[in-house]
């Protein structure tokens, strides 16, 4: 009996692995006679696994999917693997984190040891946000609108009219989901906070994909976010000489670059909106620093210097 339960197990780990399997090859890798794969086959069907025969001059099997979820097989890979995204999942605000803890708890008990002190060590915590979850039925929803391109209706935040839009991708940035779509009334793409919405059914008709801004969505949310106008660069970009060391700039430099020019002393170049958000941003160095350029840098700074004084004064 061990012999065969272990031959199950390869049998079904092979099944996995790839679609659709020759009865004749999972005999070779198997190292047993055509007759004892049916007969294998015939087991793990009545242990739930749906194997489907396959027609043909040489016949095979394919594992298929079915109506309920039977016991599955992993190797030491895909384990780690995921336990590592339930883990992550359970800090992900998708409205899943208490049943992928749960999830987690599951396959954590059926891992061997030595697996078990791997996946110990990640340990993820998760900083609170003000910002809230995300309904996974919600997520269901619109990602289901997506994969059949079919027009989606939802109401958005304090927006009296519903909006109608054609869904292109559902994306996750920063600890918030994002639907990117086309929105039919303004003929134009939009990027929407799905905590914000709620769809409205049923779906409207099918509609041709679009090629979104930039050739990707990842290119579109960065030129996006960044307020540009498809280069990829913020609006509003800057240089200053900060009396810090490099190493205590870099961890807060973002996308800036930053360049070290002695023991106390870096140049940093960043971007942003606009010249007063770039000058505020600057200020939280807590530094002496220099602006090299443009202008409108060194405007905004002057103008930020008069509003904090003024603000003082009222308060004397």
């Amino acid at each position: 009996m061990p012999k065969t339960s272990a031959r199950l197990l390869s049998l079904l780990s092979l099944l996995q692995a790839r679609r659709d399997w020759p009865g004749a090859l999972l005999a070779e890798r198997l190292d047993i006679s055509p007759r004892t794969v049916r007969r294998d086959v015939d087991r793990l069907r009545e242990l739930g696994y749906p194997i489907a025969a396959i027609k043909g001059p040489d016949g095979g099997y394919r594992l298929d999917a079915g109506a309920e979820l039977p016991p599955l097989l992993f190797d030491d890979e895909q384990a780690v693997a995921l336990a590592v995204a339930l883990r992550i999942a359970t800090t992900s605000g998708a409205g899943i984190e208490e049943a992928a803890a749960r999830a987690l708890t599951t396959v954590r008990q059926v891992m061997p040891a030595r697996l078990r002190r791997r996946i110990d060590t990640l340990q993820v915590t998760a900083v609170a946000r003000a910002e809230p979850g995300v309904d996974s039925g919600v997520l269901l929803a619109l990602s289901a609108a997506v994969h059949a391109r079919e027009v989606l209706r939802f109401d958005y935040h304090q927006q009296a009219e519903p909006r109608r839009v054609e869904p292109h991708h559902l994306v996750t940035r920063g600890g918030r989901w994002y639907l990117v779509a086309w929105d039919l009334d303004r003929a134009d793409w939009r990027t929407f906070r799905v905590d914000r919405l709620t769809p409205r059914t049923p779906t409207g008709p099918r509609f041709a994909p679009r090629e979104v801004p930039g050739g990707d969505v990842a290119t579109f949310l960065v030129n996006r976010f960044h307020g540009a106008d498809g280069s990829g660069n913020w609006p509003c970009r800057g240089e200053v000489i900060l009396d810090l060391r490099a190493a205590e700039v870099m961890p807060y430099a973002r996308d800036g670059v930053v360049e070290e020019l002695g023991p106390d002393r870096c140049r940093l170049v960043l971007g942003s909106w606009s010249w007063v958000a770039l000058a505020a941003d600057l200020g939280r160095f807590d530094a002496d620093m220099r602006v090299v350029g443009p202008a409108e840098l060194s405007e905004a700074f002057t103008r930020l210097a008069g509003r904090y004084a003024r603000g003082a004064l009222d308060l004397e």
